[in-house]
Parts: structure tokens; sequence; C-alpha cells
């Protein structure tokens, strides 16, 4: 009995930091295939070119929690950053229009979170039906606003929040951070991350308990929605423009961090760390095999791969 309680131990603590071990791992890897890696300024490109899936997998990480899926998030990121551009454009002093569109492509966020949970908890209708329609929506709607045409022509302060630099931290990477502390301590410290875990566990036994889960349920999307939109303005300011194909294929990318990162698919078990962790390990993993000259296709296969493998790990450890 010692030795399997032994075991069992040393599984769950292999498990909850298996993911650290296996960045580490992949650092020192690509480090010593590539002198360009690890470098400050290579470390910086790669914080940068994770902040906005990483931000968006915050997002999902409460929406899987409660055993639910949002596929939106792409296509959201390109009507936000439509709405946050054209808002600029008017013509008003440059930091009020500034503050206008940003709150502009956030309130869509929280519109489309609002939309997604109450056709979930109200209607019923699964999730994966009800944001692949949102996602189908707002993609269209995307182009028909635009015409297919990108927003150009922007005040050269918005650039400043995806190109600028607070001490040498490019500002995306800041505001990632401050996404995924503040999303850390909600979901650890407080009241609602724990009916969030709750209602992923067990939805029925939720609310026989008292749990608002229907509240809940519509909270997550509607964060999902408000920080998948805030990923959109900031891609918008990192190309400097509105784009209605922006944000394609994201919600794979974002879905791998956060499943990658050891939330379960199933719900009630995952931590946000998990979900930062994921999004650097697939963010070093690309730019490793870029500095490495592979191809973007067998990119595709490997990402696949260690998707498939985490899924796999999540099984085994669910058993």
């Amino acid at each position: 009995m010692p030795a399997n309680i032994g075991r069992r131990k040393f599984v769950e603590v292999v498990s909850e930091f298996s993911i650290g071990i296996a960045l580490i791992a992949e650092i020192i890897l690509f480090s010593q295939f590539s002198q360009y890696f690890f470098t400050a300024e290579n470390l910086l490109n790669i914080s940068l070119q994770a902040s906005i899936t990483a931000i968006i997998a915050a997002g999902m990480t409460f929406v899987i929690l409660t055993a639910g899926i949002d596929l939106s998030v792409g296509s959201l990121v390109a009507f936000a950053g439509i709405i946050a551009t054209t808002v600029i454009k008017i013509n008003v002093p440059v930091y009020l229009s500034l503050s206008l569109g940003i709150l502009a492509g956030l309130l869509f966020g929280v519109f489309s979170g609002f939309i997604a949970g109450i056709f979930v908890t109200k209607f019923k209708i699964t999730p994966f039906i009800v944001t692949l329609a949102l996602m189908t929506i707002w993609r269209g709607a995307s182009f028909v606003y635009t015409e297919g045409r990108p927003v150009w022509e922007l005040p050269e302060a918005f650039s400043y929040l995806g190109g600028g630099r607070i001490i040498g931290v490019p500002v995306p990477t800041v505001i990632m951070m401050i996404v995924f502390i503040t999303s850390h301590i909600v979901l650890t410290k407080t009241r609602f991350g724990r009916y969030v875990y709750a209602v992923g566990g067990n939805l029925e036994a939720a609310r026989l308990a008292g749990i608002k889960t229907n509240k809940i349920l519509i909270s997550v999307y509607i964060i999902s929605g408000v920080l998948s939109a805030l990923a959109g303005i900031l891609l918008a300011s990192r190309i400097n423009s509105g784009q209605p194909n922006a944000g394609l294929m994201y919600e794979l990318d974002v879905i791998a961090a956060v499943v990658v990162g050891g939330t379960s698919l199933f719900g009630g078990r995952g931590t946000i760390i998990g979900t930062f962790l994921g999004a650097m390990l697939i963010a070093v993993l690309r730019n490793g095999l870029n500095l490495l000259n592979v191809g973007s296709y067998v990119q595709q296969v490997i990402v696949g791969l260690v998707i498939l493998l985490a899924v796999l790990l999540d099984q085994i450890r669910k058993k």
C-alpha cells in the first residue's frame, strides 16, 4: 500500500510539472541547434508572438473549465479589430478616438460572449454549435462590413499598443502578463473561480448546491469574448490596420495551448498557469522550427502531434 501511494504521488507530481519540464527541455534543445535562439531579443520576440494567442487562451481556459468550447475567438479577433479601427478613424481628437475605439472593440467582445452564453444556457444548444455559428457570422460580417478591404490610415499613436515597449518589454507581453496574473487570482482566490471549477466538475451538482450555473456560464463566455476582442485590438495595432481575415485558425492554436497546458476538455480540471506554459511551449516550438528553417506545413504536422500527445496524456492522467 505505501508503495502504491508513493507511486501515485509521483505520477501526480510529474503530471503537474510535465508541461514546465517539456518547455525547459524544448528551450535547451533549440539552444543547442541555433545560436540565435537563446538571446534576449529572440526570447522577447517569442513572448510577443505568443501574446495574442495566449491572451485568447486565458479566456478559453475559463470556458473549457466549464466543459464548454468557444470556436468564435478567431473571427471575433477580426471583427473586434475592425470595429475598433473604424471608430478610431472618426474625426475627433486622437486620444479620444483611441479610447472610444478600444472601448467599442471590448464592448463587442462582451456582446458576443453574452450572445453565446444565452444560447448555451437558455436555449440549451451545445457550445460547439453555438460558437461555430458565431464564428461563421463574425467572419462573414467582417468581410461584408469592410467589403473585403482592410481599414487603413490609422493614427500613429494606435501602433504603440502592438509595437511599443515598456522598459524594453513589448507592450502586448506586458498586457499578457497582467491578463494571466489577474486570471490566476480570479480562478484561485475568488468565489467565482471556485464556482467555475464546480460547474465544470458537475453541472447538476453545482446547481443543486445553490450555484447560479447559468450566470457562471454566461460570465465565462463574456470573459472569453472580452479577451478575444482585446487580442484583436492588439493585433490590429501591431499590423496598424483592421483586417477582415485576421485571426484565421487562431481557435486551433488557442485550444491547443489550453489542452497542452493540462486543462481537461471534460471540464473541472486545469490551471491558468498551465495554459500560459502551454502557449509558451507552442510559441517556442514554432520559433525554434522557424530558426531551423522547417517548412510551415511540417510545423503544422508537429504541432498537431504535440496536441494529440497532450490529449493522450490527459486521458492517462484521468485513469
